[in-house]
C-alpha cells in the first residue's frame, strides 16, 4: 500500500511540474508570471495544487514507513 502512496505522489509531482511549464495563462510575459495570475486571479496556479499534492504524499508515506 506504501508503495501505491509513493508512486502516486511522483506521478502528481511530475504531472505538477509538467502543467507548471506547458499551462497558457491571462497576463505575463514568462511562465513564472503567468502562473501567479492565475494563482491570483481563478484561485489556482496550472499544476501547482498536483505538485504540493504529490510532495504530500511522498511526504506521508515516508512518515507511515516510519512509523510502520
Amino acid at each position: 500500500m506504501l508503495y501505491i502512496l509513493f508512486i502516486f505522489g511522483i506521478v502528481l509531482t511530475v504531472w505538477g511540474l509538467y502543467r507548471m511549464r506547458t499551462d497558457d495563462g491571462l497576463f505575463g510575459k514568462n511562465q513564472k508570471r503567468k502562473n501567479i495570475f492565475n494563482l491570483l486571479l481563478m484561485g489556482e496556479a496550472s499544476g501547482l495544487g498536483q505538485f504540493l499534492g504529490g510532495i504530500l504524499c511522498i511526504i506521508i508515506g515516508v512518515i507511515a514507513l516510519i512509523l510502520k
